[in-house]
């Protein structure tokens, strides 16, 4: 989930511990809801922080997975620059080990923690060792398609559920967890919380940026500029236009069009602009202090995991309730943590699951 610490620019990084804190965030949030707390969401708040229907709901995941996208192209640049055919198999092969041990461990992790995004992200990894190579043309010919393609299945299989016909068996997974093969790609590509159609469009679109780093600023510009018309456009579109449910709909879970165009619009936003103040301000303690967060976000996610099972399963000192205990569950957690993430990187320059990860890949 990092990439190379010669590769690494401390305005990736911050931007990559920001976009965790709002992935933990939601996720306390809803699990804390599933566990029996209050539910509908009622006042701004509570219909602001919603994590399946409100405005932030995977926008930080969405970010992250930009984020790992452009993680690849710097790994990647000097052997595609070079075109050196061992260097790119080596690379090749760095990012297949990533996706095994990502794709396995989140596998087993799921049982743990439902919807966990490791599982993907392994599939990520293993799609762009394959992509990482093509000129940003197919890339964003591939990101499009996509997006298009999941919407496309979610549109086949609500018309065939209008006239009828069982589509459960493509839109939810069965219970108990699923363990046939067939349950698993379906997962993988189709069902999951982030599945490959359509979250490779925001892999995909990672590595073009990836290819564009430093940003200049008229690539900032360029970038802000679209991310404001593509967010726009998804909300007008996805109010004002007569299109079928699915294309309109800006909820992540339907897979909607209008949803992939407001995200990646979003997504461009936050790369373009709170890219450019982290940059500038990377001596700040506090960009500092996420950068460090940054560089282990594969110890502090799985470790607020832990943290929630701890307190709220075993303890029990957390219990379901509203918005407010949730995100004071959640700021303590990151105050301790990005503590946690600074004294390790001072002491070992990177944390543990970090190291058995680079180990391994």
């Amino acid at each position: 989930m990092n990439t190379p610490a010669r590769s690494r620019l401390v305005e990736l990084d911050a931007l990559r511990g920001l976009a965790l804190i709002g992935v933990c965030v939601l996720n306390y949030h809803g699990y804390l809801v599933q566990e029996g707390g209050s539910w509908p969401p009622g006042n701004f708040a509570e219909r602001v922080f919603d994590p399946w229907n409100g405005p932030l709901s995977t926008r930080f995941a969405a970010v992250f997975v930009t984020l790992a996208g452009m993680g690849v192209s710097l790994l990647a640049a000097r052997a595609v620059a070079a075109a050196d055919r061992q260097a790119i198999s080596d690379v090749r092969w760095t990012l297949v080990r990533r996706g095994v041990l990502l794709y396995t461990c989140g596998y087993f992790l799921n049982w743990v923690w439902s919807g966990t995004i490791l599982f993907f992200y392994g599939a990520y990894f293993l799609a762009a060792a394959v992509l990482f190579t093509l000129r940003w043309r197919w890339l964003i010919a591939i990101g499009a398609g996509a997006a298009l393609a999941a919407a496309a299945v979610r549109w086949w299989a609500l018309d065939r559920q209008s006239d009828g016909h069982a589509v459960t068996w493509l839109l939810q997974p069965p219970s108990p967890d699923p363990h046939s093969p067939r349950e698993l790609l379906l997962d993988t590509f189709v069902r999951g919380t982030h599945p490959l159609l359509p979250w490779l469009v925001f892999l995909c679109m990672g590595m073009v940026l990836g290819r564009l780093l430093p940003l200049s600023r008229l690539w900032r510009t360029r970038l802000a500029v679209t991310g404001a018309v593509c967010l726009a456009l998804g909300y007008v579109a996805g109010t004002w236009l007569p299109w079928h449910l699915v294309l309109r709909s800006t909820r992540p879970f339907d897979r909607g069009v209008c949803f992939v165009i407001a995200a990646v619009g979003s997504t461009l936003l936050a790369v373009a602009g709170l890219g450019l103040l982290f940059r500038r301000t990377a001596n700040r303690a506090a960009t500092r202090l996420l950068a460090d967060a940054g560089r282990t976000t594969l110890t502090i996610y799985v470790g607020h995991i832990l943290v929630f099972n701890l307190l709220v399963h075993r303890l029990g000192w957390v219990h379901p309730a509203g918005l407010g205990t949730s995100l004071v569950f959640a700021v303590v957690y990151w105050v301790v943590a990005v503590a946690a993430a600074h004294e390790l990187q001072r002491r070992h320059a990177t944390g543990p699951l970090e190291w058995a990860y680079r180990r391994f890949s």
